[in-house]
């Protein structure tokens, strides 16, 4: 109750409380990891290192200027997988949970600001829905760690336990890390499984569960199989993930890897299809791919998972909101639709408007880190998509960036998590709206 009354006094929004929570969790790690105990060597972490790292954790982009798996002790590697599984989940998911588990009574603002935490569309059931995530996350996790164990243990006897549940939360929360790094080889990510049907099946696995969203799960647990029962939004993100799967790996297939065996250069082009949207692993050298295929994976970057999931990016809604859009608008139609259901006019201002946030950010930081830094464009629109669409892959120059460039990847990762809308609703005060409209004039567009 004191703390609805706080939040009452201070006229906190849902989406002001999102944003102060997401900047509190990482500020807190961050001085953590600066901790001597955090690093391998014992030695402090400079803030803008640290700061860089806890961003990445909790925004589950997995882009980092020092190797996890060699430069930070188990300590420090514990610190990170725990920003890892609350940026997953939501600060606001955690915080809810605490209170929950403390028999504590959810207020009618509290259940709001869930409600815009995970997307969900109304404020009944949100407790049975954060009950659902949270036992869901788990399962999951936890099947996927029991999965990989057998190939890690083989591989590093009792260390390969905690290397299973490390990559099983990192993959399911879309972030990215791995710890599988040494002095001799550095940011290896799952490279040295490229051939190991196991680890790269399950990886999959765990990416498109977390990447499809909670609500969607929801859906699919309370109708099973009847497709014809779900919403509207989970056949819109199940089709358009399905394609987003597919033909950039038939791509990648024809274009790539054509020195494989058929069966590995199958499960290749299948891995590297699935991790651009928002996972951040890699099981090849990216530099080594063709140029068409990295736009493509650019693409994949910006476009993400879908809402309400661990992934980040402009989301397979938006993408397929302006698609129906535009065929809507090719064949004269009034109003997009899917599914036998009419698109809500103020889905497709908002679609458009994500997309020109997204591109202005994404083209915006790239110039400057290429301005700044002397790299060539090409590679800093890589690593800015990335951090944007919280991704996590990289061409390799993120190690090598000097602050101010590192400053720009911070701000691009926790804009890409939090949402570019969220942070915009929780400045910009609203206003009632003003029946009085201006003067209608014609524009002629195309």
């Amino acid at each position: 109750m004191s703390e609805e009354i706080l939040f009452r006094k201070c006229r906190l929004s849902s989406f002001q409380i999102i944003i102060l929570g997401f900047a509190g969790v990482i500020l807190f790690g961050a001085f953590i990891l600066m901790l001597p105990i955090s690093s391998a060597d014992s030695c402090v972490t400079p803030f803008h290192e640290a700061l860089f790292t806890a961003t990445s954790a909790v925004c589950v982009t997995g882009l980092v200027v020092q190797d996890t798996g060699s430069y930070w002790s188990s300590f420090g590697q514990a610190i990170i997988l725990l920003l890892i599984q609350i940026g997953g989940l939501g600060v606001v998911t955690v915080a809810a949970s605490f209170a929950m588990l403390s028999g504590r009574k959810i207020s009618l603002m509290q259940r709001s600001t869930l409600q815009d935490a995970i997307s969900a569309p109304k404020v009944g059931g949100i407790v049975r829905l954060t009950r659902f995530i949270l036992r869901g996350t788990f399962l999951i996790e936890l099947t996927g760690a029991l999965v990989m164990l057998p190939v890690f243990y083989r591989d590093y006897g009792r260390h390969g336990i905690w290397l299973a549940i490390f990559h099983s939360i990192s993959a399911f929360c879309n972030a990215g890390f791995d710890i599988l790094g040494t002095d001799n080889n550095l940011y290896p990510s799952l490279t040295a499984y490229v051939n190991d049907p196991v680890i790269n099946a399950t990886i999959m696995l765990l990416i498109i569960t977390g990447g499809i969203g909670f609500l969607t799960w929801d859906d699919i647990y309370e109708n099973k199989l009847h497709f014809h029962f779900y919403r509207m939004q989970s056949k819109l993100i199940l089709v358009t993930t399905f394609f987003l799967i597919i033909f950039p790996a038939l791509f990648f297939f024809f274009a790539d890897f054509n020195t494989l065996p058929l069966d590995e250069r199958i499960q290749t082009s299948l891995f590297q299809s699935v991790t651009p949207r928002t996972a951040g692993f890699n099981t090849v050298n990216l530099g080594a791919m063709s140029d068409a295929s990295i736009g493509i994976m650019i693409l994949l970057m910006l476009i993400g998972g879908s809402p309400g999931s661990t992934a980040g990016g402009m989301k397979t809604t938006t993408l397929a909101v302006l698609f129906a859009n535009a065929v809507a608008t090719f064949c004269q139609h009034d109003d997009a639709h899917f599914f036998g259901r009419r698109i809500d006019c103020n889905a497709v201002k908002t679609a458009a408007t994500i997309l020109v946030m997204y591109l202005t950010l994404f083209c915006g930081g790239a110039i400057f880190i290429s301005t700044y830094e002397g790299f060539p464009l090409s590679l800093c629109m890589f690593e800015t998509a990335s951090a944007v669409g919280t991704v996590g892959l990289t061409l390799g120059i993120t190690p090598q960036l000097h602050i101010p460039s590192q400053i720009v990847l911070i701000s691009l990762m926790f804009l890409g998590r939090v949402g570019g809308l969220t942070l915009i609703y929780a400045t910009v005060n609203s206003k009632k709206s003003i029946t009085a409209k201006l003067p209608q004039e014609k524009i002629t567009i195309g």
